[in-house]
């Protein structure tokens, strides 16, 4: 186990459902805090063997034919974290530990061992151990809703928030480390007007554009109180996403999942304070304001 004193001074854990779900949400954060020195983790929570695929001769990889699809998106994750920059990456529990529960409603949601019939708790001890070796002072994560209602997503939250009331308990599970308790949790986000905007702007790249309700994590602007700017690092983000390629087209500032509905794709990134006290400015400009060492 690391100790503190070995650690860089800014630590960061990004809690995600499936393999492309942080670069498409937090590709430029991650790689803008990377660059910069600090020690990025992300904790992947499924393997993502429910996907869809886009490539057609890839098609065989699905959970209806082959079920190869969860050991391929972990090559390009592996794949994307290298466009990032990012080095640290677990999956909850050990690789292959939950499985993807598939929409909400389908049979997939009730098979066991699927990450949304997972005991919180229990789930959440396995986050509390990367949390006491790494000992981060942000965390990332969806809101209540997973961002748009997807089960693992819904999961993923409250894995994370019970992780971080569980990791600063020092009576909880000793054996994992001395207790640490995050000082800022973060829901992602995306302001109305500009996603609204930027739909706007992706009509005629792909076959269709994406509704407004369907974008996850969409608020008005007066809820974001965190805007990171990611300019500098929007073509790792592309790269990023492009490594997803069972589950993402990217053409230009645009991108599509397999329904084939443009969406943009956002260099700067947006995010909502909900554990810990904010920094000086509204909005933010830096998940680590206020957050001594």
């Amino acid at each position: 186990m690391t100790a503190a004193t070995d650690q860089p001074h800014r630590r960061l854990l990004l809690v995600h459902a499936h393999p492309d779900d942080e670069s498409i949400n937090n590709g430029a954060t991650m790689a803008r805090y990377a660059a910069e020195g600090a020690r990025v983790t992300l904790v992947t929570c499924t393997l993502g063997e429910g996907g869809e695929v886009i490539p057609p001769e890839l098609a065989h990889l699905t959970a209806d034919r082959d079920d190869t699809l969860g050991p391929y998106r972990v090559g390009e994750l592996t794949a994307a974290m290298r466009e990032l920059g990012v080095t640290d990456h677990r999956f909850l529990g050990g690789r292959g530990r939950y499985r993807d529960s598939g929409m909400m409603g389908v049979a997939e949601n009730k098979v066991p061992g699927c990450f949304w019939q997972a005991d919180v708790d229990e789930a959440a001890g396995h986050l509390v151990e990367v949390v006491r070796e790494v000992r981060p002072q942000v965390l990332v994560t969806y809101d209540e809703r997973g961002g748009y209602g997807h089960p693992d997503h819904i999961q993923a939250h409250r894995v994370a928030l019970r992780a971080w009331e569980l990791a600063a308990d020092p009576a909880f599970r000793p054996e994992l480390g001395a207790s640490w308790r995050i000082a800022k949790v973060y829901y992602n986000r995306l302001p109305r007007p500009v996603v609204e905007e930027g739909l706007a702007a992706a009509k005629g790249v792909f076959p269709g554009v994406a509704a407004l309700g369907d974008l996850p994590g969409v608020v008005e602007p007066e809820v974001i109180t965190t805007v990171v700017d990611g300019a500098a690092y929007a073509g790792a983000k592309s790269a990023a996403m492009a490594a997803h390629a069972t589950q993402i087209a990217v053409s230009g500032e645009v991108f599509a999942l397999s329904n084939d509905l443009g969406q943009p794709l956002l260099a700067t990134e947006y995010y909502q304070l909900v554990r810990g006290t904010p920094g000086p400015g509204r909005p933010e400009t830096d998940l680590f304001a206020g957050v001594a060492a």
